[in-house]
């Protein structure tokens, strides 16, 4: 196996769930420039990155879990084109995949004052024992996986009073880094490069094996930074989690985009992940894609026990 940094190394040696193996990626310091060019078309396939999956051994993650924290109220036109002018809930979420020595976060949540940046004018739910959740699995977590660099997934690890202790095992992507150092979202999540150097930051092409069962996508689209995330349980149960390349899982089924005049967004990238999402969607009954903000999704998931409601 390859480690990709001493930092690694040492998260590695209290779990192995987080070994990290470079598959075309390189951890660099953080000041060196590295221009690679952007392919036009995203493609992947499913069996490259069940194989990606296979390459760190060890035990697989054993179940998952989720939290909602927070809430936005839109009108569901916004999430997905063409739809009617009706309520929907967007879930403000963070995920947890539970090995059997220790724990990885998908995302890592948002204090209130980023929370009402999203608001945008209207008090919206925030749950405060639920964030305080967050901000413990965080630290208890042996790791942290950043989906894309939007407030809502990203300020727990910037923002948080903690944020000293939970950077050096947070990963974040260049491109991700980038956008915070020259693009944020807001305000609030601007970071600098000597706070950049707090966290493990990785290039990859691809696909990035990061521990038994969990690989890393790049996904471009939803933001530069994007990424999903593709987890196998011992169970032989698979998940995509794809953050915010659909709002409602309704985009995926529809393979309709979102109609947000607020966001900018690729809309070429995004349509390529849609079609691809659908059709995995028809023919894959074992894998569940899972999208960060569909609470009517989630429901259903933990009815089902497919998710745990709850961090550990």
């Amino acid at each position: 196996m390859i480690f990709v940094s001493d930092v690694r190394e040492k998260i590695a040696k209290t779990c192995h769930v987080c070994v990290f193996l470079a598959l075309a990626a390189t951890l660099a310091p953080y000041g060196q420039s590295q221009n690679q060019p952007v392919s036009p078309a995203w493609t992947v396939q499913l069996d490259e990155i069940r194989n990606v999956a296979r390459m760190i051994p060890g035990r697989r993650p054993l179940r998952i879990n989720v939290l909602k924290f927070a809430e936005s109220h839109r009108s569901k036109k916004f999430s997905v084109q063409g739809d009617p002018d009706e309520p929907s809930i967007q879930a403000r979420t963070v995920f947890q995949i539970v090995y059997a020595d220790g724990t990885v976060m998908i995302d890592s949540g948002m204090d209130e004052q980023v929370h009402r940046f999203f608001g945008r004018g209207t008090v919206e739910p925030y749950y405060p024992e639920a964030a305080k959740q967050v901000e413990r699995a965080l630290r208890n977590a042996k790791a942290i996986l950043i989906t894309h660099e939007h407030g809502d997934h990203v300020a727990g690890v910037i923002r948080s009073p903690f944020a000293e202790e939970v950077a050096p095992k947070t990963i974040l992507t260049r491109a991700q880094v980038e956008s915070l150092e020259t693009n944020p979202q807001m305000p609030e999540i601007k970071i600098t490069p000597a706070m950049a150097s707090r966290y493990n930051v990785v290039d990859y092409d691809k696909y990035l094996p990061f521990g038994s069962g969990v690989v890393l996508i790049k996904a471009p689209g939803h933001t530069p930074g994007s990424q999903m995330v593709y987890v196998a349980l011992e169970s032989g149960r698979e998940y995509l989690f794809i953050a915010d390349t659909a709002w409602h899982m309704d985009g995926v089924r529809l393979i309709k985009g979102k109609a947000a005049p607020w966001i900018q967004e690729d809309e070429p990238a995004l349509l390529a992940q849609l079609k691809w999402l659908n059709g995995l969607y028809g023919t894959e009954k074992n894998l569940f894609i899972v999208a960060s903000h569909d609470d009517d999704e989630h429901k259903d998931l933990i009815a089902k026990g497919i998710l745990g409601n709850g961090l550990e």
